[in-house]
């Protein structure tokens, strides 16, 4: 297994920020278009100032390879996850690593009980990621994504802290 480290985003790694979200798939992956200096430290701002949410840079060997979060924390103790490779660092098992590292911190030091993910039916490579941290199946929702024009059926996955 990989050894991955997680910390908070620096301004400093606006670079990575734009060789990632440059790769086409990852278009889908921000609210707003992440190809500027600016809009990067936009997106990293975002993320520092919510109650809700915290994201980590994914580090391996020193190296920001990537990003995981846990988003929309609710009364419940719930929290939606969130994660993405440079396309450089993909196949390797660092999502993987990542999820699982964020799911301990999200359960021990955020209090969190219940985490859930999802991805499209047609990214295996998400399914796997998923199934690797420990997410289980629970089930799939119909047509909930839609990008441009086109509905996406989506697989649920949660885990549990005492999973």
């Amino acid at each position: 297994m990989i050894e991955v480290e997680l910390r908070g985003w620096h301004p400093g790694d606006a670079p990575v920020l734009l060789d990632a979200f440059s790769s086409p798939d990852m278009a889908q992956q921000a609210a707003r278009p992440v190809d500027t200096p600016a809009a990067a430290l936009e997106w990293m701002g975002l993320w520092g100032f919510r109650d809700d949410a915290k994201a980590f840079a994914v580090v391996v060997d020193g190296q920001v390879v990537g990003n995981v979060a846990v988003s929309n924390i609710d009364t419940h103790d719930t929290g939606w996850v969130s994660y993405w490779t440079s396309p450089h660092a993909r196949g390797r098992g660092v999502a993987a690593a990542a999820a699982r590292k964020l799911a301990e911190w999200a359960f021990k030091e955020r209090g969190l009980f219940r985490l859930e993910l999802g991805h499209r039916l047609d990214n295996p490579a998400s399914c796997t990621v998923a199934t690797r941290a420990g997410f289980l199946v629970e089930g799939i929702e119909r047509a909930k994504l839609n990008y441009e024009g086109v509905r996406y059926d989506v697989e649920r996955h949660a885990r549990l802290a005492t999973d």
